[in-house]
């Protein structure tokens, strides 16, 4: 019983990080500037490779597994925040604007 409850609860969580991933992607290619993307996608995207990495972690064979796919979701994290810092504060020396609406 406690099998199936868990395997349905691990494909809502890889559902639901699908559906975040698709939020992201939709973020990239519809909002107007580098800024407004970056933010899109860092937030989105990390959410979603959460939730899949909780999902996955859940249906690991044992708990060494689980802590791997967790650490690499905590570095991709911080891999994350490094390059969108890198991406904005390039985009910002260029002199690229941030969006206004007009």
């Amino acid at each position: 019983m406690w099998t199936v409850i868990a395997d349905g609860i691990a494909i809502v969580l890889c559902l639901a990080g699908i559906g975040f991933f698709a939020a992201g992607t939709v973020g990239l290619l519809r909002f107007p500037d580098v800024y407004t993307r970056l933010h899109a996608l860092t937030k989105a995207d990390n959410l979603g490779l959460g939730l899949v990495a909780i999902g996955l972690a859940m249906q690991s064979a044992s708990w060494l597994v689980a802590l791997k796919v967790l650490s690499v979701w905590i570095l991709a994290l911080a891999a994350s925040a490094t390059v969108c810092n890198l991406v904005a504060k390039s985009a910002r020396d260029l002199g690229i604007p941030a969006w206004e609406k007009r």
